[in-house]
């Protein structure tokens, strides 16, 4: 019996050293940029998401810790917030739809610009929203610039829905490539300092035209930065080449009377992502040397960091946490 009672005991140790391996996995934190100025700010621009990349939303100051020298900082001497990102962030979204032949000869016209002016409109009430369209051109068509302005997106939907294709062949390389470099040019010009870009690109079919090889567009692909979601719907798609563009996620649906629901489907997405940047200010109680930061997050359960170095050369009080930060118009190397 004292046997079995040893063996029973074993087994529950082992059970219960299994459960905490399969416990919840941490949160995932990368490090933007961080800006440090006088009199003692320390501001990092992060994003937080689950290990699986799922985005972490709706944290606040308080779910963070501040660590100095692996020291925690008192949350009152530091006064720190969340800051609103768009002090120092500008978020731009291509909305790249394809109006080949396949497209404007079919009866889903109407559905396809309502699905892309619906969308345009409820992104663009967090980010700056252009559509462009494409034939087999070997130019795409801008339908509207860079904008959150509605009564821009509603000019946008007549345009679209008198867009005329002058090639019915689908372009679908060489768009996705030309798109990419629109949105590399605006980030360029913006005078903000963090910026962000993200494609979306709705089509109905798979690269007809062969102006751009998938080699090609595949280097354009592996140096951008920006996020690409696809949206593929319809008989004619080619899965495997919309996984291949879509870095970030795909959308696709063969029943083309889902095209409302996939534009919608990709805006939840694209929302949830947006909500993952957190611009976190806190005031530094050191005052003078070089110092690591390590920043805590803690949320759904489980918790992640992520740790920097700054100088704090010059560091005096009256430090106000809600400065606006200074960043560098040039990313730092991860």
């Amino acid at each position: 019996m004292r046997g079995f009672g040893m063996l029973l005991r074993a087994t529950f140790l082992l059970a219960s050293l299994l459960l905490l391996g399969c416990g919840s996995p941490g949160l995932r934190l990368e490090r933007i940029d961080s800006s440090v100025q006088k009199p003692s700010n320390n501001a990092v621009n992060l994003t937080v998401e689950t290990e699986e990349g799922e985005p972490v939303a709706g944290l606040e100051a308080d779910s963070f810790e501040i660590y100095e020298d692996g020291k925690l900082v008192s949350k009152h001497e530091s006064k720190q917030t969340i800051l609103n990102q768009e002090v120092a962030t500008e978020h731009f979204t291509l909305l790249l739809v394809d109006m080949s032949g396949s497209v404007t000869e079919s009866d889903d016209v109407p559905t396809i610009v309502a699905g892309a002016s619906s969308f345009a409109e409820r992104i663009g009430s967090v980010q700056k929203v252009a559509i462009y369209a494409f034939d087999g051109r070997n130019e795409i068509v801008p339908i509207a610039d860079f904008t959150n302005n509605k009564g821009r997106v509603s000019n946008a939907e007549e345009k679209l829905d008198g867009f005329r294709s002058k090639d019915p062949s689908t372009n679908l390389n060489g768009a996705v490539v030309k798109a990419l470099q629109v949105l590399d040019k605006k980030l360029a010009r913006s005078s903000m300092p963090l910026r962000f870009g993200t494609l979306v690109v709705f089509t109905d079919g798979s690269d007809r035209a062969a102006r751009v090889d998938r080699e090609t567009l595949q280097e354009a692909l592996d140096v951008t930065d920006h996020e690409v979601y696809v949206i593929g719907v319809g008989s004619e798609i080619d899965e495997d080449e919309l996984s291949l563009i879509g870095l970030t996620d795909v959308v696709v649906q063969p029943r083309r009377e889902e095209i409302s629901s996939a534009f919608e489907e990709t805006a939840n997405r694209i929302e949830a992502m947006s909500q993952r940047y957190y611009l976190l200010g806190y005031c530094s109680p050191a005052r003078a040397g070089e110092h690591k930061v390590r920043i805590v997050a803690k949320g759904m359960g489980t918790s992640g960091s992520l740790s920097y170095d700054f100088s704090a050369q010059g560091f005096r009080p009256n430090c106000n946490p809600e400065q606006k930060p200074s960043f560098s118009l040039t990313r730092p190397s991860k």
